[in-house]
């Protein structure tokens, strides 16, 4: 033992077991760097580099091609630690003979794990965008210099991936920011994080481009109307008891709408004849309607709430008529309704103020009125219940049951006890619901 001892070269071995140190190091720096990177907030790098954080910028950089920048430290990562695992085997070896290899493995084992893993990596994940931008301009030379033998590799594997019928587009299941937005308020609210309120509000406006105005119009059978024919004073008198301040003009039938009246133009125009030099009460007579109203806006019924709630403001209007791709009038939506997707329920001294206020029974059920929407169910009742096929909760079970129940039906579907409690002529108009379970 005392020759082996004299006969080692103690510079070479010193000189090794420098080299096994930096490349631990460098095995830190690839790990740290790619824990970093794919961590880090795009949307927290894009604000630190519009203040002029130059390492931000190489970050956002770096990471648009996340495939490339996981290839090549993946690629310098698994250099460093075979080469390491190399070294350390030869100096063990030399130190204690054939036993030199078992212990190089533990001894490598337990210093790539704790030192060049999860040291490097739970810092980076503590501090990812301040770690990815310190990272990004050293990252960006080892992408450039890897480039060639990754494409080469990436290529490689695709062949023969698709020759088992993988589909590698890398672009194929990547979610966009609106998707990442709507996971991360989500997420956000299942961990407490987030509030209820402020995920209805945060999701209503995100989802605006995904929904359609017939989803929210008010129903054609819902619309309160003024008939153009109607004596003067009728019409002042449906106008003052409305709670509404538009109201659309019909001639004939109700489907031929000629016109809007705004209450404010009505009684300016009431009270121009009735102050007017030989005027009175009686010159209310003389009214024509046709010349107060404005022109009706009428829109398809397949218009986005975002495009919409756009038009109204370009237009600087309030109200629209929804028409189906025949032009006949299927409702009407207002800037309010649009709103509210957002904000819930707006209301004033004028709306009704006992509407019943959505409360469970003893058991679960609640009872609520088939015109609801299901979104609105949803979102009072912290609910997932399907909104594809139809808007309405008594629309959803009427597809689910494929006919029109009748009133004591019981239904279950989507985890649901679903039950009609009342109908009018085809019309559901109270269900009782409860989960399963």
């Amino acid at each position: 033992m005392e020759n082996t001892i004299e006969t080692i070269n103690w510079g070479a071995t010193w000189g090794t077991a420098a080299g096994i140190v930096f490349l631990l190091f460098l095995s830190a720096f690839f790990s740290g760097s790619e824990t970093a990177l794919t961590a880090a907030s795009r949307a927290k790098l894009r604000s630190q580099a519009d203040k002029g954080n130059a390492g931000a910028e190489r970050a956002l950089i770096v990471t648009e091609d996340n495939e490339r920048l996981i290839g090549s430290v993946l690629l310098g990562n698994n250099i460093v630690n075979i080469l390491s695992a190399a070294l350390a085997t030869a100096l063990f070896t030399t130190l204690f003979g054939e036993g030199g290899v078992a212990i190089a493995t533990l001894v490598m084992t337990a210093l790539v794990l704790v030192f060049a893993e999860v040291l490097p990596k739970t810092y980076a994940i503590t501090n990812p965008e301040s770690a990815a931008s310190r990272v990004a301009p050293i990252i960006a030379v080892v992408i450039r210099v890897f480039s060639p033998v990754v494409y080469a590799v990436r290529g490689f594997v695709r062949v023969i991936l698709s020759m088992f019928g993988v589909d590698t587009d890398p672009n194929r299941n990547i979610m966009s920011a609106h998707e990442e937005i709507m996971g991360a308020i989500t997420l956000g609210h299942t961990e407490g994080s987030v509030e209820k309120e402020d995920r209805d509000r945060l999701l209503g406006a995100l989802d605006l481009a995904d929904r359609f105005v017939e989803e929210i119009m008010l129903h054609r059978s819902g619309i309160e109307m003024v008939d153009v024919d109607n004596s003067p004073g009728d019409i002042l008198d449906q106008v003052l008891s409305s709670r509404h301040t538009r109201l659309p003009v019909y001639r004939d039938e109700p489907e031929n709408v000629i016109g809007l009246i705004h209450s404010k133009d009505l009684l300016r125009a009431i009270d121009k004849l009735v102050r007017a030099e030989g005027g009175g009460i009686d010159a209310m007579a003389k009214l024509d309607l046709t010349d107060v109203m404005m022109e009706p806006y009428f829109i398809p019924e397949t218009t986005t709430l975002d495009d919409q709630m756009r038009q109204f403001l370009k237009r600087h209007t309030h109200f629209a008529l929804v028409v189906d791709e025949y032009g006949a009038l299927q409702g009407l939506i207002t800037l309010e309704d649009i709103l509210e997707e957002i904000v819930g329920e707006i209301t004033d001294e004028y709306d009704h103020p006992d509407e019943p206020v959505l409360e469970a029974e003893a058991d679960g059920t609640y009872l609520i009125e088939g015109s609801m929407t299901i979104r609105d169910l949803n979102r009072a009742t912290d609910w997932g219940l399907p909104d594809e096929e139809a808007n309405t909760v008594a629309g959803l079970v009427i597809h689910e049951a494929q006919t029109i129940p009748t009133m004591g039906q019981v239904f279950s579907f989507h985890g649901f006890r679903f039950e009609v409690a009342a109908r009018e002529a085809n019309r559901i108009t109270q269900l009782r619901i409860r989960p399963l379970g």
